[in-house]
């Protein structure tokens, strides 16, 4: 599926997002949450781990919008 996330085109699918966040503990959650396998991340952290990208340069609610679209539950 392709989105957009801070003004740059991505192509995701639901094996590349849970194969980038396999091994990667979850931050403690404060907001936003995506489960993604057997745990919840904190929005923002999934999305820098997907994008490669600062935190600081999208929205929680751009990263949210693309993983409901593939599929992932979000809170």
């Amino acid at each position: 599926m392709r989105c957009t996330i801070a003004g740059y085109s991505f192509e995701l699918n639901v094996g590349d997002v849970e194969r980038a966040l396999s091994g990667v503990k979850p931050e403690p959650i404060t907001g936003e949450s995506v489960r993604i396998g057997n745990h919840f991340y904190p929005v923002k952290q999934a999305g820098a781990v997907i994008t490669r990208q600062d935190r600081r340069d999208f929205s929680a609610a751009e990263v949210s919008r693309a993983l409901r679209k593939l599929g992932f539950t979000c809170r």
